[in-house]
């Protein structure tokens, strides 16, 4: 799947609130950036995402039923 289905999935799923989709979909779009940029841009970009992931804590706790 690549980043413009994974968007498309997301929308048709109203999955677009969920924070830890946009974090795959980002993922996904460096991904198929990686060939055309910098080790050092890659890394930033990686190291930048993966701060976004871990901000989000738990805020899932108590409510799993309704987010997952």
């Amino acid at each position: 799947m690549d980043s413009t289905q994974l968007a498309q999935y997301l929308e048709a799923t109203d999955s677009i609130t969920k924070p830890w989709m946009l974090v795959q979909l980002r993922l996904k779009k460096l991904q198929e950036r990686r060939d055309t940029i910098s080790e050092d841009t890659y890394a930033n970009e990686l190291a930048d995402i993966h701060q976004d992931l871990m901000n989000l804590g738990e805020w899932w706790r108590g409510i799993e039923d309704e987010v997952f």
